[in-house]
């Protein structure tokens, strides 16, 4: 996964976001975080970018979108955290071999 620092993308106050599976991290939080924090959010981007290429990357944004909008009115405090797409990558964002054993749509599973 390419990852491009810069001090615009994302906003203040996260470290990554991922477009198109290139991850784009804020240089002042990136280069405050140790290795193995750093190795995590690597990974929690790559759980996304397998994500993005099952559904063909504009599902994905389509979905990630809708169900965000939904957990907003659900949940408005949690709404982020409560995505599917965000529960499977914060919930393996630690193992290392996670996605060599990934099942296809497992956002879904959880």
């Amino acid at each position: 996964m390419k990852v491009v620092e810069n001090d615009i993308i994302p906003f203040k106050g996260f470290l990554a976001i991922n477009f198109f599976g290139v991850a784009f991290v804020r240089r002042d939080v990136w280069r405050e975080k140790d290795a193995w924090h750093r190795r995590k959010c690597i990974i929690h981007e790559s759980i996304h970018t397998a994500q993005m290429k099952e559904l063909l990357y504009i599902f994905f944004y389509l979905l990630y979108f809708f169900e965000w909008l939904y957990w907003l009115v659900v949940r408005p405090k949690e709404a982020y955290r409560s995505l599917s797409f965000e529960v499977e990558a914060y919930s393996h964002q630690g193992d290392e071999e996670y996605l060599m054993n990934r099942k296809h749509f497992a956002q879904w599973r959880h």
